[in-house]
């Protein structure tokens, strides 16, 4: 006879979190609004890299961001300055949001005047790429003072993205950082994957970033 019952509750959780994100994605598709889930290592640059996709894209499209942090609103404050539409949402010590906080995030921000969203998820290589957020497409970044062995000790968040952006590339001849591999590693894990290097503070491939925006948002509207 058992002594105890054995529940499995990790899968319960991500089977119903997962059927919460493919609704919510339904919904966006219906009021056309494009959202990315934007995930990295605290430090990557995520926010400057925000700011400069603002910058890019003010001008053809309506933006919203989500800043998620355990604590704190300095993100949704830099955000603030370029007048862009952004809300701080703080996790209360949650690693990741989920498709359920993101919805919440979604309803305070409002979407009704939203082409395209940026989910600011929290600084993690773990958490956030085990939860559906119910983004139309997963973005990361990997700034090349973290090490080009990244994707040996987290292959699940580079194997979830459709895109990679590897940023801070105008101090890469100051790291030993070997791109090549780099891709080469990731493309084994992720045959699909868009890499595109930047650099968030000079702008560099800030371009090509905005054009696969560009087409995803487009692609997402046509399809809807």
């Amino acid at each position: 006879m058992e002594k105890y019952k054995v529940l499995e509750i990790k899968q319960s959780v991500f089977e119903d979190n997962d059927r919460q994100a493919d609704s919510l994605r339904k919904e966006l598709k219906k009021e056309k609004t494009f959202l990315l889930n934007l995930m990295s290592s605290p430090g990557s640059g995520k926010t400057t890299t925000v700011v400069r996709t603002i910058e890019a894209l003010k001008d053809e499209m309506r933006i919203g961001i989500l800043e998620a942090d355990i604590d704190s609103d300095v993100d949704a404050n830099t955000v603030s300055k370029t007048g862009t539409k952004v809300i701080q949402l703080h996790t209360g010590g949650m690693c990741h949001l989920d498709a359920d906080m993101t919805k919440q995030g979604l309803l305070g921000l409002g979407t009704e005047d939203v082409d395209f969203a940026i989910l600011e998820n929290v600084g993690n290589l773990v958490c956030p790429a085990e939860f559906d957020t119910g983004s139309s497409k997963n973005a990361m970044i990997l700034s090349i003072p973290e090490g080009d062995d990244k994707s040996l000790k987290y292959p699940l968040m580079f194997s979830i993205v459709d895109v990679l952006l590897i940023n801070k590339m105008d101090v890469i001849d100051h790291f030993e950082f070997d791109i090549e591999a780099v891709k080469e590693h990731v493309k084994k894990l992720n045959p699909d994957i868009k890499i595109i290097p930047i650099s968030a503070r000079t702008g560099e491939g800030i371009d090509e970033w905005a054009d696969w925006i560009r087409t995803e948002v487009k692609n997402w509207n046509v399809n809807s």
